[in-house]
């Protein structure tokens, strides 16, 4: 491991805009197996990590918090947190946060498939999914699969939206199908966000949508969106409440093989 990264890791400990708890503490044996634990801030965050009670929004998979800062920024009247795996990239948005005193801003370092330990019913008001990884061979680990709206199910309340905005037009038209078949309330949608801008913020508008956030969504451009409208990619949108009774079904007209073709495997390409 790089001294730099080890540098920041050190650095995170003393953020305490930063939560970091160990895997070993969410995971228990229970009768029959092992079971996830509730963390002590479920149903906590507004009084014991932030000031006020405000409405919570998370960004899930934030990166480094370039999405879960500016909305902080240009919404105080609602809490957010960037929710990742990787301490070496959360470690810059915890870092801006706390050299800023940013009053509504906290981060969370954990899997994404723990994200049910750490809050209750209801508790969350919003969720962004800002270029996750498709996982084009393996569908319960996309963020919008059936298995993930059932656990973003138990915390967000009835009527929250969901927000994919991506470049991968593999994840883009699964989760379109993932809708379809189960009947969800599409709110925008867009194969080409900045090539429709005028229509999708109509829309957004239309729907009753922060517009707070519809400028966020073509002002603030991750390192990743980044690299990928450098190298010709589109970016797509889309806006959807998860509400649904019953199990989530899978898309049965879904062409994955198809879409793999048609979307390839993106190349990295860190210059520039």
């Amino acid at each position: 491991m790089g001294h730099d990264k080890l540098r920041k890791f050190r650095e995170n400990l003393g953020f305490s805009c930063l939560i970091q708890p160990e895997a070993d503490s969410l995971i228990v044996k229970g009768e029959e197996g092992l079971v996830l634990n509730d963390h002590p801030l479920k149903g906590r965050w507004n009084g014991e990590v932030f000031q006020s009670a405000r409405p919570l929004v998370l960004e899930l998979g934030c990166g480094k918090g370039e999405y879960t800062i500016d909305l902080s920024r240009r919404m105080p009247d609602r809490n957010y947190i960037g929710v990742d795996i990787k301490g070496a990239r959360l470690w810059k948005g915890a870092k801006f946060a706390t050299e800023n005193a940013l009053p509504n801003v906290a981060f969370l370092r954990t899997r994404i498939e723990f994200i049910p330990a750490f809050f209750a019913p209801s508790e969350v008001s919003g969720i962004w999914l800002t270029f996750p990884d498709p996982q084009m061979k393996s569908e319960n680990c996309r963020l919008t699969s059936p298995v993930f709206l059932e656990r973003y199910r138990g915390f967000l309340k009835r009527g929250g939206v969901i927000n994919l905005k991506t470049d991968s037009v593999f994840l883009y038209q699964y989760t379109l199908s993932v809708c379809r078949a189960n009947s969800l309330k599409v709110l925008v949608s867009s194969p080409d966000l900045y090539g429709e801008k005028e229509r999708v913020l109509e829309e957004m508008g239309s729907m009753g949508m922060d517009m707070e956030e519809a400028e966020a969504l073509f002002e603030v451009r991750t390192f990743y969106e980044k690299m990928f409208l450098r190298q010709g990619y589109k970016i797509t949108y889309i806006a959807f409440r998860p509400d649904h009774e019953g199990s989530f079904a899978y898309p049965e007209d879904f062409d994955a093989a198809y879409w793999r073709v048609v979307d390839p495997k993106r190349k990295l390409d860190f210059q520039g």
